[in-house]
């Protein structure tokens, strides 16, 4: 993705000096323009505008400066995943380009003939990538160190007592991995996969989990019924305690269907996992517990690095991933305050941050980091305050090379509306959706070094009114814009 042109634009305290030199710059025949086009896109408006939802719009040519269109740009809407513009502002200047998260092994004692005679720490940090694998390669640190044997514990290191899910988090995502436990412990995402597999030899239908699903169990007595009526015919995953999973209900179908549960303990998975993983590889005479702090006297042995920030933000706003947002999140009020992370800290920095970067947050209600949350609330405007920050802050302008491109890659590769001309290539912005909710923010590039920043909130949609969309009312939107912009240009 090119870079964008950015525009640096000089503020006064005096209405009367931007007055004049906004006159010397623009002659009145451009400012005639820009009227007409606002006129334009407002009669347009009112041809396409939903019926049955509400809309924020805005519109900003960054290369003069000037608003193009406005349309309830102060009122609070759901944000959704364009929440995670905000986070990545805030991740970037509150921890750093380079910051990265480490998860690390100590031992109490020395290790003398391949053996610790004493216990390990595995230290974890809530690092959201985190694998099974990585585990196996930090433990093959210890045997290339000779070590084949633990004589006492191993213990998992983490936060106690951890806020696992942000208020307003809709219950019945919770067992849906887009909505895993936000924890210190987080291995695999916290998240497993199988199928739901018919039986044909009974009515009853099987659930089958991978390899990799320690300790988690899904029973079932959920059937496959092809005749079924959709509308009535539907799954319930139960969550129960200890990772353990209930399966109910019927699946209007006949074949296989892919499953991707979050664990409800992390702790849990976390003993389970790393019992499975020492087996074979180190002998432990102790068992692997939970711990919260290290002994003064422990010493480093080994260590894994995850990815720099700036990698994680990539991913996050291409993929749209919530726990990389909200680890994330409830690290920076972790850095900020000096305490164990959650929510609420996470909130109050971010807010603080901002604002200490010139963001005017009155009125908004920061919950979560990923936008997951329906008690989020922010404005067009805001969001476009977050994106003129982007665009004109050096230190953040590689999140805007890290936006979905329209028909290229993220959530805007196969977006409908938007893989095709005039669109395709030419947007670069953050979906954010959910039930009711299909919101966009972000950049359309114009050729001859013309870009414009725009925000479309969308809240209050039917189910039915978004199936029978073709396009999407932001696609429709923007490429009115971009037809408007591209006619003043010419």
């Amino acid at each position: 993705m090119e870079t964008f042109s950015r525009v640096f634009t000089l503020a006064s305290s005096t209405g009367l000096l931007l007055t004049v030199v906004a006159t010397a710059l623009f002659p009145s025949h451009v400012w005639a323009a820009a009227a007409d086009s606002k006129n334009t896109l407002a009669q347009q408006m009112s041809d396409i505008a939903p019926s049955h939802s509400q809309v924020a719009l805005l519109a900003h040519d960054m290369s003069n400066d000037k608003q193009l269109y406005s349309q309830q740009a102060d009122t609070l809407f759901i944000p959704a995943s364009t929440q995670k513009v905000l986070t990545a502002v805030t991740a970037l200047a509150a921890l750093g380009p380079e910051f990265s998260y480490v998860t690390d092994l100590w031992s109490d004692t020395p290790i003398r003939q391949g053996h610790i005679e004493g216990s390990v720490y595995l230290r974890f940090s809530g690092d959201p990538t985190l694998t099974h694998e990585d585990l196996k390669a930090l433990f093959a640190q210890l045997q290339k160190l000779g070590i084949k044997r633990i004589e006492g514990h191993l213990y998992l290191v983490g936060d106690k007592q951890e806020q696992l899910q942000a208020p307003g988090w809709v219950w019945d995502d919770l067992g849906i991995c887009f909505a895993a436990p936000v924890s210190s412990y987080i291995i695999n995402q916290n998240c497993v996969y199988g199928q739901f597999v018919p039986n044909s030899a009974k009515q009853t239908s099987r659930v089958t989990l991978s390899a990799t699903s320690y300790g988690v169990n899904v029973s079932s007595d959920a059937i496959f019924s092809p005749q079924a009526n959709h509308d009535f015919c539907q799954l319930d995953l139960v969550r129960l305690s200890q990772n353990q999973y209930h399966l109910r209900g019927c699946y209007p179908g006949s074949e296989a269907i892919p499953l991707a549960i979050a664990i409800s303990d992390p702790q849990k998975f976390a003993i389970d996992t790393l019992t499975a993983t020492l087996k074979g590889k180190i002998s432990l005479s102790g068992k692997v517990k939970i711990g919260h702090e290290l002994p003064d006297k422990a010493k480093l042995i080994a260590s894994h690095r995850s990815a720099p920030l700036t990698e994680l933000l990539k991913t996050m706003l291409l993929k749209s991933d919530n726990l990389i947002a909200d680890s994330l999140f409830k690290r920076v009020g972790q850095d900020y305050y000096k305490t164990q992370g959650n929510f609420a800290y996470g909130a109050a920095a971010m807010r603080h941050i901002l604002t200490e970067l010139g963001i005017d947050l009155t009125n908004a209600n920061i919950v979560d980091g990923s936008g997951l949350s329906r008690y989020n609330l922010l404005s067009a405007r805001q969001l476009a305050d977050v994106l003129t920050l982007m665009y004109q802050d050096a230190r953040f302008h590689s999140l805007i090379d890290s936006l979905p491109e329209a028909g290229v890659s993220g959530t805007l590769k196969y977006r409908r509306g938007y893989t095709q001309p005039p669109l395709k290539n030419r947007v670069f912005a953050k979906t954010g959706s959910m039930q009711g909710v299909a919101n966009l923010a972000g950049f359309i590039r114009i050729p001859e070094q013309r870009d414009i920043l725009f925000v479309v909130l969308e809240n209050g949609i039917s189910p039915e009114t978004k199936k029978q969309r073709k396009p999407a009312f932001s696609a429709d939107f923007l490429t009115r814009l971009m037809a408007t912009v591209e006619q003043q240009t010419h």
